[in-house]
């Protein structure tokens, strides 16, 4: 189990992956080999799944950010497969979640403008079968974050092991 000096490591990494390894060590207060080590041994466990740059979509020709609800027309193993796999295959879709409610399956799409949406869409819809879509048009962003919120609980209080009466 990670403890809290793995735990202010992942905070540090999720505002800025390219931080020197000397810096963070400065930060959690060990030396750079051992903050090594543990950047490494995360990420081979699968808790740093990839370091990447973050880009500002304006920057790039992304002017529209589409929310899509979808209720899927069948249910079954095989239909998810195909549409998971449509879906992967769209770099269009930022994100792609099963959801419970009325809505089975919630896409976050990025694209230039209305028609590159439109033509979005008629692929999307010409991939499997869909009972209804919903899409709904994001005008403003508010807040933007890529940094997951690290709860003390799910990290191992190495203070508390080294105080048996504490």
């Amino acid at each position: 189990m990670m403890d809290e000096i793995d735990r202010k490591l992942l905070a540090l990494l999720q505002e800025d992956a390219t931080m020197p390894m000397a810096q963070l060590a400065d930060e959690v207060g060990l030396s750079p080999t051992p903050v090594w080590k543990r950047v490494q041994k995360m990420e081979q466990a699968g808790v740093i799944t990839r370091r990447v740059a973050l880009v500002a979509p304006e920057q790039v020709g992304i002017g529209l950010i589409v929310f899509v609800a979808i209720e899927a027309d069948v249910h079954s193993p095989g239909w998810l497969a195909g549409f998971a796999a449509s879906v992967a295959a769209m770099p269009e879709v930022m994100d792609a979640y099963r959801m419970a409610g009325e809505v089975d399956y919630m896409l976050r799409v990025a694209v230039a403008d209305m028609a590159a949406f439109d033509a979005f869409y008629k692929r999307l819809i010409a991939e499997v079968p869909l009972k209804n879509v919903t899409s709904r048009f994001a005008m403003e962003r508010l807040k933007q974050t890529t940094a997951y919120p690290l709860s003390p609980r799910a990290f191992r209080d190495r203070r508390a092991e080294a105080d048996p009466d504490g």
